[in-house]
């Protein structure tokens, strides 16, 4: 079965807490504090597999979660970094996020990484926060959470040429004989469920790829069929092959065959009614009407299109065919990309506000939330003093406590910061 789209959760790693260690040796009595900070968390990475072609392994397995990072210890040793999980995915794939459905990432280069889930920072040891003042702090900071995000698959495949038309009219016997690609085919209709590929060699260097697109008929566009999973595929290509069945011999009119497949390429995405076609009028062996076939020519002609008879089952003009296509490619721009429309290095640091956090409020309760703020709050060891004042510090310092103050917070009133939750107290 083909699959070319999958929803699945990611979750990188979280850092590992700083540790709280005192340097003690024989003749060091008071040697400060010495502790380590923690490892990183894994990131999540998302990479091209050009062995890939469907979206088949993510059916089973859709939470991935990257390993957490080890703490700190004494003697200013830093815990082990958690190791990064890689995602492959097959060449043509974007990464959506789910919750907005922007794109994160186009997967089109075999070359490309992405770290689409950043592990969080290990926290600092209590050796980070001595100073002239404070020699001997006991407190160390937590370390940060990693991201964590449910992500949409969409598989596109990427191919130069397209072939469209009507079930059953020859598509896949037409890139059967032109590539090593082998569909399955039969005299009914609906043999192809899934998008084929090939690459067609017209020897000295040039060459092709060419993707049997399945699945359009009447309606496609709405719905109907599977016609929304394989219109998708269309976008990335370059040209299309509109193979027609013009032998009459299912009593089909080619012309109106040709208009229904356009009008839903159209109804689907306006550019695709833009988009180059070739017409290969197919099965002129066996024509049992010549006059509509001689209309459908005639009409062809007044439309201004090209149009290339073939026989698929025997082979005539298949090689005029392609290198028309291969002419006609040469002249078109390359396969387009699609460009991230969300920016994840500005999701990971700047808030909305650009202040590092936002407050706003739950009935009595008020919610302050931000990459800066949660990152305070998680660092924060809850029974030393000292950790609790330097908290305190930054929240003051940022202005934090001084808009609480203006936005009507009352003594006692809850203050909640990603889970942790306090009164607040002036």
């Amino acid at each position: 079965m083909f699959t070319d789209k999958a929803k699945i959760f990611i979750k990188a790693g979280n850092g590992g807490n700083g540790a709280i260690s005192w340097r003690r040796e024989k003749y060091v009595p008071a040697g400060g504090p010495d502790g380590g900070d923690g490892g990183s968390g894994g990131d999540i990475i998302f990479r091209v597999d050009t062995g890939m072609t469907t979206l088949m392994d993510f059916r089973y397995k859709r939470k991935y979660a990257a390993g957490t990072g080890m703490d700190g210890a004494g003697q200013r040793k830093k815990g082990r970094d958690g190791d990064n999980i890689v995602i492959n995915v097959p060449q043509g794939t974007l990464v959506r996020d789910a919750e907005s459905n922007l794109i994160i990432a186009d997967m089109s280069d075999p070359e490309k990484e992405v770290v689409v889930a950043k592990g969080g920072n290990g926290g600092w040891g209590n050796s980070h926060f001595a100073t002239a003042v404070r020699q001997a702090p006991n407190f160390a900071k937590n370390g940060q959470r990693g991201e964590e995000r449910e992500v949409i698959l969409e598989l596109k495949l990427l191919a130069d040429v397209g072939l469209v038309g009507f079930p059953n009219v020859g598509k896949s016997t037409l890139l059967s004989m032109t590539t090593k690609a082998q569909p399955k085919i039969a005299n009914y209709h609906f043999t192809t469920l899934e998008p084929n590929l090939g690459v067609v060699d017209l020897s000295d260097g040039r060459s092709f790829v060419m993707a049997d697109i399945p699945g359009i008929i009447e309606g496609a566009s709405e719905g109907v069929g599977l016609g929304h999973e394989f219109l998708r595929h269309i976008e990335r290509t370059r040209l299309l092959i509109h193979v027609v069945d013009v032998s009459g011999i299912e009593g089909r009119d080619p012309i109106e065959d040709i208009d229904i497949i356009n009008n839903e390429l159209a109804a689907y995405d306006m550019a695709l009614e833009e988009r180059p076609q070739i017409i290969a009028a197919n099965k002129t062996d066996i024509i049992q009407d010549q006059a509509a076939y001689e209309a459908f020519l005639e009409e062809m002609e007044k439309r201004g299109n090209e149009v290339i008879t073939i026989s698929a089952a025997t082979g005539k003009n298949v090689d005029k065919l392609m290198k028309k296509a291969y002419e006609e490619l040469s002249k078109l721009p390359p396969i387009v990309t699609f460009e991230p429309q969300m920016d994840l290095e500005a999701e990971r640091f700047v808030d909305k506000s650009g202040k590092g956090y936002e407050i706003h409020r739950e009935n009595d309760k008020f919610v302050i939330t931000g990459s800066w703020i949660e990152a305070v709050g998680n660092s924060v060891t809850f029974d030393d003093n000292e950790s609790l004042g330097y908290f305190q510090r930054a929240l003051i310092n940022r202005g934090v406590i001084e808009e609480l103050i203006s936005m009507g917070i009352k003594e006692g009133q809850l203050v909640q910061i990603g889970d942790l939750e306090f009164e607040f107290l002036f």
